[in-house]
């Protein structure tokens, strides 16, 4: 099968969220049960966009990322994913919860620099 351009996909994406709801048979799809809910992982489908970019980094590094073989940007961009995922947790973390601010490790941070 051909792989649709993003003008023909944006087109046929339209298209489908043009058809009213009632148009729309849904009779052959069961309806998901509580506890399929309980166990769905949001987002777990996600495929954010790539964007080649131009990086200088450490000869090591780049070496470590080579080690392994092919991959390597999958691993970096992985790496960088896990961290950027920690450091939002850690922002969102107990203290900005609760919305108790200035007691948290990072206004202190703030306030040495």
């Amino acid at each position: 099968m051909k792989k649709l351009t993003n003008k023909q996909r944006q087109k046929q994406l339209q298209a489908i969220a043009a058809i009213p709801d009632g148009r729309i048979d849904a009779s052959d799809i069961p309806e998901l049960t509580e506890e399929q809910l309980r166990g769905a992982i949001r987002g777990q489908m996600y495929r954010p966009i790539k964007k080649p970019v131009t990086m200088r980094l450490d000869a090591d590094v780049i070496a470590w990322l080579k080690h392994d073989g092919p991959g390597y940007q999958t691993k970096a961009n992985a790496l960088l994913r896990r961290e950027m995922i920690r450091s939002h947790q850690e922002k969102k973390g107990p203290d900005r919860a609760s919305g108790n601010r200035g007691s948290g490790k990072h206004e202190s941070k703030k306030r040495a620099r």
